[in-house]
């Protein structure tokens, strides 16, 4: 079997950019895979990554030999060694459509290749379901909201501010790192109504999205304790991990850090420190789906748990995640984001769609489990890559 092409889609749909490839080989088979980068800066050059490492590593090649084709790209890409999310994110797309061939060639789910089920369903915490909120008594009306859909589990961003409000609303972090009084105490008020309004049983999430200095987070943090966290997210800034230290140290609440970090030498300081709970590691960036159990087994030795950070794009990002989230021991809780239903459209059937009682089953088609709507996902074609 040799890869004959790829596709690469970069889709416009409620300030998001999904960047999808479809590998193509000489068998009929195709496999998809999806750069995490739909969100921020950065969706165009993720795509023209892919692009790039499709058109000088991949056309031709051997698409099951997915731990020699990484290894390429690392070696020879060169900006791989020591590189940042735009290189990775070609590269986790590329390997993840790899390993979509290899499950469909080979008639059994990714999770199968990787050692087999540890769980059959997985456990999802609620995201992107506080957007527009902005006083207090919001984060509590839609919280409820949350809780009624069958969630146990949400998590919001108490620092930030709603752009617009509407449901479409995207929110904006704080700016220098400046967190005054009014803010700090907006924060601890949305939080405390949010716990109130869903009860003791539910837990709560907080993500600060590494816009903090440490001694503001860990004041805000000790005044969060009495709401009793699941875990903060991001506390700092991700290249300073012994300021991610002296949070963990400082705090009585689980810190959880992945989602800009890169490859199993970007999580390397972070274990070995000892400086969180819960790792994050992006498969949509991380370098891919064996790179992420290999962060996965190595948390284990440091009694970590894992999850997933789930890109905010399309359905396949949630495919590839729970893959992973089926052949970990170590596995925490899957991240459910509330998307816009256009994103579901993009495939034939969302994995999201199955969400009941806060949990998501773990696909048993072969590949990921997910395939493209042709229709849909046409418009929105970015470039062909043929030989």
């Amino acid at each position: 079997m040799k890869v004959t092409g790829a596709d690469i889609y970069l889709c416009e749909i409620t300030g998001r950019r999904p960047v999808i490839v479809e590998v193509m080989t000489d068998e009929g088979l195709a496999g998809l895979g999806e750069a995490g980068i739909s969100y921020g800066a950065g969706a165009t050059a993720a795509a023209g990554m892919v692009k790039d490492l499709a058109e000088k590593y991949l056309l031709g090649a051997d698409p099951f030999r997915i731990e020699d084709l990484w290894r390429r790209m690392y070696d020879h890409s060169f900006w791989a060694k020591g590189g940042g999310p735009i290189v990775f994110a070609g590269i986790s797309a590329i390997e993840q459509a790899l390993w979509d061939i290899k499950g469909k060639a080979l008639g059994v789910p990714v999770w199968e290749l990787l050692g087999g089920k540890c769980r059959d369903e997985a456990r999802v915490y609620a995201n992107g379901w506080s957007f527009h909120c902005h006083e207090p008594a919001e984060f509590a009306r839609e919280a409820e909201k949350v809780v009624a859909d069958g969630h146990t589990a949400l998590k919001l961003y108490p620092l930030a501010t709603r752009v617009k409000a509407t449901p479409d609303s995207g929110i904006r972090h704080i700016d220098r790192r400046e967190v005054d009084k009014a803010a700090e105490d907006l924060c601890i008020a949305r939080v405390a109504a949010v716990r109130d309004a869903v009860g003791d049983d539910v837990e709560i999430m907080l993500d600060f999205s590494a816009t903090t200095t440490p001694e503001t987070i860990i004041r805000i943090a000790r005044r969060l304790e009495q709401f009793r966290m699941a875990f903060i997210e991001e506390p700092v800034d991700p290249f300073d991990d012994d300021a991610l230290k002296m949070v963990r140290d400082s705090v009585n609440i689980p810190i959880a850090v992945g989602e800009r970090l890169y490859t199993l030498a970007g999580f390397r300081r972070v274990l070995e420190l000892h400086a969180a709970d819960i790792l994050q590691p992006d498969i949509g960036y991380v370098g891919g789906i064996m790179e992420a159990k290999s962060i996965a087994a190595a948390a284990r030795a440091y009694s970590m748990k894992v999850q997933p950070h789930l890109i905010c794009a399309s359905p396949i990002s949630t495919a590839v995640a729970l893959q992973f989230d089926a052949c970990i021991t170590n596995f925490y809780m899957h991240e459910h984001y509330y998307r816009d239903p256009r994103h579901h459209e993009l495939v034939t059937h969302a994995p999201d769609l199955e969400l009941t009682g806060g949990m998501l089953p773990i696909p048993t088609a072969p590949g990921i489990g997910v395939e493209l709507a042709r229709e849909k996902v046409r418009p929105f074609l970015w470039t062909e890559c043929r030989p």
